[in-house]
């Protein structure tokens, strides 16, 4: 026993310490050689213990608990269990404890060899790759930064010539005097030559005149060539020059290299669509430069199924297929060239796409996924720039499992702030997470979902090694095969809050070391701090990560946690508590930023800056805010939050008025919004203005010259204050300043210049920020006095009123007219900005300086040039107008011509763009100026108006406005005789004006027989006058008639209680209101007064009748659609006592129904007839009086009757329908009802079918017919029914087709052979009555005849039997008759007797009853008495 404890001993020293090295030796494992049978040999002996209890340790060492038989078995067992592991392990460690100890000594001399090895492997490869690239970086062609410069020295001194050079590889430098290769070794006593770290120069010593001349030296390498040349001046000569020019090697000058021409603008594009942004280069892109990078903040995009970018020629885009608010931001291209990097860059806006619920948030943004266990995530995600019609209150988190596309919310109440933490996710699975915003109206749309994130160990790796052994083969040691002697596990250690919020605290623990080969997992338990009471906070979940997130805790209360491990052999001891922990504090969203303010910067932009709040932790970035000023309309400008505390703010109106504010963002929620801004217009910030252009000589005199040139093209938002000029004579570099003040003028005189000598000249334009670049170069001007015959060249070629298709050019008179005045000019014009293909544009020459344009295309972009005529010829073309593009400028407006208000003829103009320096310039003619005392001008915002003071023929003409500091914005008109016509006749209405009439004199009578006479007009002032005229009277309000006038609404008015023949005649109403007057006239004569007497009366009547009960409804007639003529009445006012009768010719109704409640009375008549016509009459009558209505249903009235009858007759009508007879066959229409007042008529195919001996018509009150006697194929055909009805005519058709007409023909032929059988068919046609009555002893004799061919037989029956007894029966039988005769009948002879007779056509049977009474009795009542 103590041998086996011994070796237990050393085995578990000597293990431990296996452990241990394995453990610092780079976590290098060794391999388990233990059998299957160990890992569960005794697995089925341990207990299922809960986890949540205590481990199995606990539960045996516990001495309190009343021990049971079971315990001691399991004790027993685990002790044998023990015993078995320690002798199984020392048998098996005995005999393989040296092989695995050489084992693992060779695997870590392995693998440190390789480990060695392959580093150096991997540091030399790297190592050359850094170099490489760093060679590829640095490569750049030679470059002078400092290149030669010119010397003067005097003859036997020694000069130094030298400059810098640049370039990789590095170039080598060779030397040139004037144009040939300068070798050194020839003189070697004159020259020397020395390069070294870049600095290269040449020392000529004792200098001689021979010395003198150009020195160049040109650097080269593969990448190219630079040169730089000097000027060597020995002895005395001024004016040596310096310069320096850079060229590349032949075959890159052939190729020019790339750059950008027109890039991408400032883009906007709404969440959820796609967006390109392009940029075209001025070359094709060379093969160095075909890679064009995009970055987007900084970060390089890459082609991916979201993003397609592509490169052709000179061309380059980039595609965003679906656009998310984490795409907002800057992005940049930068293409390669060979001085450098050139990039582009602008901001690409991401909009909000429509809310998902009315009112709804927008979508949060930029959601992130961290700490990745096997069930555990922690998400974080920016808020939303606009909260929709609440402010957020929450968000929902949801995941979606890959392959499944269903989204499970995760949290089940809202999460205020942008952090939480996800639980209970499947190990080893693919997960999505998104995150919606949530307010009053509801959840918004979801985020932009993560990319997919696999749960798993972030520990797992630390626990394999992989050892490469060469040749492909490797060992994979893992820690779990190391340690599978462990059963129970240990407990964790370090338990504590990795995150508290002010709803959940998540707790991090460390595994257990070491942990067993099976798999954990953990019981997390807690306490309130200071209790030792534990509870169960993972409740039935699984916690399978060093990671749990408790919710549910009490505020303000500080709460231990312990962990337990799990694994199926049991649970382990608690770890030791954390320290308490405790919810968090609600976090506090940020203050907003202060100092909100903005500056100018261009048309259509804002620069806003601000400063940070100052307490800045915890913020993500900044919203911002625009609404026009005043209106409180706010918009979000950025979807993304901005880091710095500047940003320039795009899309916004050119001069309008704009505030701003700015929002903090941080996890907690953005904050309230900052103080707004000044306001502020949007117009461009002042700049130095841009180059003139165009330099063109204009006069040379012999030593002066006059030069002119074009405007810059943009004057920096600052009017042009003058122009400095600077010249040079040619073949020099040194440019002289010409004058010290500035020329106000496009035009200035150059003095002091040398006759035969050529000058260049450039200018600057300035303005209040300062002078601009200077123009280009001009052309080498010759200094020389001109004598030429013909004219100098126009200038300053200007452009006007550019349209769609038109323009107007205007230019300056030449400066030098020749030998003679100039008496026209002759107009060329260029398509395309550098076409030197010039066409004619008018044949003969025109005296004005400015022209109009037409027929142009527009979009196309067009140059000009003019040319001055004398009498000696065409002189020398002006310099070409700058490119212009024909088309109509947005919100461009032309003059309009109008009077005023006050009857003053005006032309007026409204600009588009002014700012405050803006000035509206009036001409004539374009140049000439205005007449002020023949006009004035008056500019009140951005419109001016020129208004004449007595316009006349002098005033006509062409007159034109433009904008001071935008000639662009301008527009012409041309005053006609004819407009001076129409506006001077316009002018004297306004000046004479008229009250408008909105409706003249209109007579109304109401309903109590009052009159109103009554015009209105527009609406008048307090100070209108009326007067009014009758019959040549002025009149006003008398109690008879009364005067209203409503100066307001311009309304006159005259009120008569009662109108009377005194009251016939004219009225005239003279109305004036300061300088409008007017007056309107009304006749009330004749006619219309009698008509309007005779109204007045009547209601005055109609009111009176209205007292007592009255007819609110007249007697009417109506016909239904049954054709029921209907009287009706309606008396309204009436009492329980009133009564109502009706009467017809004097003769009172008694059929009428008459309902005392709705007062409706009413007649009906089922069918109408001429009995029906008359005069009816209604008394309606009670004790306060009558009314009576009456209808006359007679002559044009009964007639309406009628064809109402008639009408509805037709329409009642049927289809026609076909029947056959035994005499051909009838066609027939059936009716509700038919009356002979609806005339009809039959066609056959169109024709009308006339009285024939084939065809009978007929009718009666519910058809019409009309019938086809013996049949043939004519009669085949369409068949129509026309019924009139005194105004429409009503048809009905029957198309009688082959089919239909054999069947109606078969159907014929059978019921004529029917009749012919009927015909002769046996019969007994009279004779017999029903019931007989004969007194006992009389002698009966019953007669009939009988009829049919052949001739039928004939038996007499008695109760059914054929009667055969002659002597008490007599029977006759004749051809057509036949009787029997009853002798002496008895009161047996009573009962049924029957004639029977028969043929081969049928046969027929007639019964009679016999009834014998005695002597004294009476006979039935229904028997006929014989004897």
């Amino acid at each position: 026993m103590e041998t086996k404890m011994v070796m237990h001993r050393e085995q578990e020293e000597q293990s431990s310490q296996m452990r241990q090295s394995m453990q610092l030796s780079s976590q290098k494992k060794k391999r388990t050689f233990a059998s299957s049978d160990e890992d569960a040999s005794y697995s089925d002996f341990y207990p299922i213990i809960p986890a949540d209890v205590m481990s199995v340790k606990e539960i045996l060492n516990m001495s309190n608990l009343p021990r049971h038989r079971t315990w001691e078995i399991l004790q027993e067992t685990m002790s044998a269990d023990e015993e078995h592991h320690r002798e199984s392990w020392t048998m098996f460690g005995n005999e393989v404890e040296k092989v695995e100890l050489d084992v693992i000594r060779n695997q870590q001399m392995l693998r440190t060899r390789v480990d060695k090895m392959d580093l150096r492997r991997k540091a030399q490869k790297k190592a050359a790759q850094h170099m490489t690239y760093l060679e590829r970086l640095s490569q750049r062609s030679p470059d002078f930064p400092v290149p030669l410069r010119a010397h003067m020295v005097w003859e036997g001194m020694t000069v130094k010539l030298s400059c810098t050079v640049q370039g990789c590889p590095p170039p080598k430098v060779t030397w040139y005097k004037n144009g040939d290769p300068l070798i050194m070794t020839d003189l070697p006593w004159n020259y020397s030559f020395q390069q070294s770290f870049g600095l290269s120069f040449l020392e000529i010593r004792r200098c001689s005149p021979d010395d003198a001349g150009e020195y160049k030296a040109i650097a080269g390498n593969p990448l190219g060539e630079a040169v730089t040349f000097g000027t060597l001046v020995v002895n005395s000569y001024q004016g040596a020059l310096a310069g320096s020019e850079h060229s590349q090697t032949t075959a890159l000058e052939l190729q020019p290299e790339a750059q950008f021409d027109s890039t991408f603008s400032p883009t906007w594009a709404k969440e959820g669509t796609s967006f390109t942004l392009q940029c075209t280069f001025t070359n094709p892109l060379l093969p160095f430069q075909q890679d064009v990078s995009w970055f987007r903040d900084g970060v390089q995009l890459h082609q991916s199924s979201s993003t397609d970018i592509t490169t052709c020629d000179n061309k380059a885009t980039i595609t965003i297929g679906t656009a998310h608010k984490e795409y907002e931001g800057f992005y940049t291209a930068k293409l390669r060239t060979r001085d450098g990097v050139q990039e582009h860059k602008s901001f690409v806006y991401i909009k909000d796409a429509s809310a998902a619920a009315l009112g709804g948030p927008a979508s949060p943004l930029a959601v992130q996924v961290s700490d990745v266990n096997r069930d555990y995530i922690f998400l974080t995600w920016q808020p939303p720039s606009a909260d929709g019609a609440s402010p957020v209150e929450g968000y929902i988190v949801e995941r979606c499992e890959q392959g499944q596309d269903e989204w499970v919310r995760c949290n089940v109440h809202i999460q205020k702030a942008c952090h939480f933490p996800v639980f209970g996710l499947k190990d080893r699975t693919l997960y999505r997470f998104r995150v919606r915003a949530v307010n009053q109206a509801g959840a918004g749309r979801p985020s932009k979902a993560t990319e997919d994130v696999l749960t798993g160990d972030p520990l797992e790796h630390t626990r394999t090694t992989v050892i490469q052994v060469g040749r492909g083969k490797t060992i994979i040691i893992t820690k779990d095969e190391l340690e599978g002697q462990i059963r129970v596990p240990l407990p964790p250690t370090d338990v504590h809050a990795c995150e508290v919020s002010d709803s959940y605290v998540v707790l991090r623990w460390t595994e257990p070391e070491p942990r067993g080969r099976e798999p954990l997992t953990f019981y997390v338990e807690q306490s309130l701090a200071g209790q030792t009471s534990w509870g169960l906070a993972s409740m039935d979940v699984v916690v399978s990560s060093p990671r749990f997130p408790v919710f549910g805790l009490v505020k303000e209360k500080q709460y231990c946690f312990r962990v337990r491990s799990v694994n199926k052999y049991g649970v382990s001891d608690p770890s030791e508590p954390s320290a308490p922990v405790s919810l968090a504090k609600p976090q506090a969203v940020p203050a907003p930023p202060p100092s909100v303010m903005a500056v100018r910067d261009t048309d259509t932009s804002v620069l806003l800056q601000w400063e940070e709040p100052t307490d800045k932790n915890g913020i993500l970035g900044y919203y911002l805010y625009y609404s026009e000023a005043g209106k409180q309309d706010w918009k979000t400008v950025n979807n993304k939050p901005v880091v710095k505390t500047r940003f320039t703010v795009h899309g916004l109106k050119t001069r309008r008025e704009y505030v701003f504010r700015v929002k903090s963002v941080s996890r907690a929620g953005n904050s309230r919004y900052s103080d707004e801004s000044r306001p502020i217009m949007v117009k461009s910030a002042i700049n130095v203005p841009s180059a003139p252009s165009a330099i063109s000589l204009l006069l040379c005199s012999g030593s002066e010259m006059v030069l002119g040139w074009r405007a810059p093209s943009c004057h920096g938002g600052s009017p042009v204050q003058g122009y400095y000029l600077d010249q040079r004579e040619k073949g020099t570099e040194t440019w002289r300043e010409v004058n010290v003040k500035p020329a106000k003028k496009r035009q200035f005189k150059v003095s002091n210049l040398i006759c035969g000598h050529f000058y260049h000249f450039r200018v600057f334009a300035a303005n209040l920020a300062g002078v601009g670049k200077p123009s280009d170069a001009s052309e080498a001007f010759l200094c020389e006095k001109w004598t030429m015959p013909q004219p100098g060249c126009p200038y300053d070629l200007e452009f006007r009123e550019v349209r769609n298709g038109s323009l107007v050019l205007l230019w300056a008179a030449p400066l030098y007219e020749g030998r003679g005045p100039v008496i026209g000019y002759l107009l060329e014009i260029s398509q395309g900005d550098e076409s030197e293909s010039w066409t004619p544009l008018n044949k003969k020459p025109i005296s004005d300086t400015h022209y109009k344009v037409t027929g142009l295309q527009a979009g196309e972009t067009y140059r000009l040039r003019v040319s001055a005529v004398n009498e000696c010829g065409v002189g020398r073309a002006s310099l070409p107008s700058e490119a212009v593009t024909v088309r109509t400028r947005p919100e461009t407006k032309d003059i309009e011509i109008g009077v005023d208000d006050d009857g003053f003829i005006f032309l007026g103009y409204e600009a588009s763009e002014m700012n405050s320096e803006s000035e509206f310039l009036w001409s004539r003619n374009y140049s000439d100026p205005i007449d002020a005392k023949r006009t004035k001008t008056e500019t009140k915002n951005n419109r001016s108006v020129l208004t004449f003071r007595d316009p006349s023929v002098e005033d006509l003409g062409l007159y034109t406005v433009e904008m001071s500091d935008n000639p662009h914005l301008s527009s012409s008109y041309d005053f006609t005789a004819e407009d001076l016509d129409q506006l001077k006749e316009l002018s004297w209405q306004v000046r004479n004006p008229l009250i408008a009439l909105k409706s003249g004199w209109e007579v109304e009578v109401s309903e109590k027989g009052s009159v109103r006479l009554w015009l209105q007009t527009e609406s008048l002032s307090d100070a209108a006058e009326l007067r009014l005229i009758c019959n040549d009277h002025e009149i006003s309000s008398t109690p008879h008639r009364k005067i209203n006038f409503d100066k307001a609404k311009g309304l006159v008015e005259i009120l008569f209680d009662q109108l009377s023949r005194e009251d016939k005649g004219s009225y005239t109403a003279q109305l004036r209101d300061g300088r409008a007057k007017n007056q309107f006239t009304l006749l009330l004569v004749d006619q219309k007064f009698s008509q309007t007497l005779a109204l007045a009366e009547a209601n005055r009547r109609d009111v009176q009748r209205k007292a007592g009960p009255y007819f609110q409804e007249f007697l009417t007639w109506s016909v239904n659609e049954d054709c029921e003529l209907t009287i009706k009445c309606k008396a309204a006012n009436v009492k329980k006592e009133t009564s109502l009768r009706w009467f017809k010719d004097g003769v009172e109704i008694p059929q009428a129904d008459y309902d005392p409640s709705s007062g409706v009375s009413s007649l009906s008549v089922p069918q109408v007839t001429q009995k029906e016509a008359g005069s009816y009459r209604a008394v309606v009558c009670d004790g306060r009086g009558e009314d009576v209505s009456t209808l006359e249903l007679v002559g044009d009235e009964y007639c309406k009757l009628l064809q109402q009858l008639s009408k509805q007759c037709a329409l009642s009508a049927g289809p026609l329908r076909i029947q056959s007879s035994t005499e051909g066959f009838k066609l027939h229409c059936s009716f509700r009802y038919y009356m002979s007042f609806l005339k009809t008529s039959w066609h056959f195919n169109e024709r009308k079918i006339d009285q024939e001996t084939r065809s009978k018509p007929g009718s009666s009150m519910k058809s019409v017919w009309i019938e086809i006697l013996n049949p043939t194929e004519r009669d085949k055909g369409k068949y129509t029914l026309e019924m009139f009805d005194g105004k429409e005519t009503h048809k009905r058709s029957l198309e009688l087709s082959e089919e239909a007409f054999a069947e109606a023909l078969q159907e014929h032929q059978r019921l004529r052979q029917l009749a012919v059988v009927e015909k002769n068919r046996a019969k007994v046609t009279k004779g017999l009555p029903d019931v007989v009555a004969i007194m006992e002893g009389k002698s009966l004799c019953l007669t009939c005849f009988i009829d049919g061919e052949p001739a039928p037989e004939i038996f007499w029956l008695r109760n059914d039997r054929e009667i055969l007894d002659q002597t008490q029966f007599t029977i006759t039988k004749e051809p057509k008759r036949s009787s029997i005769t009853v002798n002496k009948v008895h009161m047996e002879d009573s009962g049924k007797y029957s004639i029977f007779v028969r043929n081969q056509h049928g046969s027929e049977t007639v019964d009679v009853t016999v009834s014998v009474y005695r002597h004294g009795e009476k006979p039935p009542a229904n028997a006929v008495e014989m004897g």
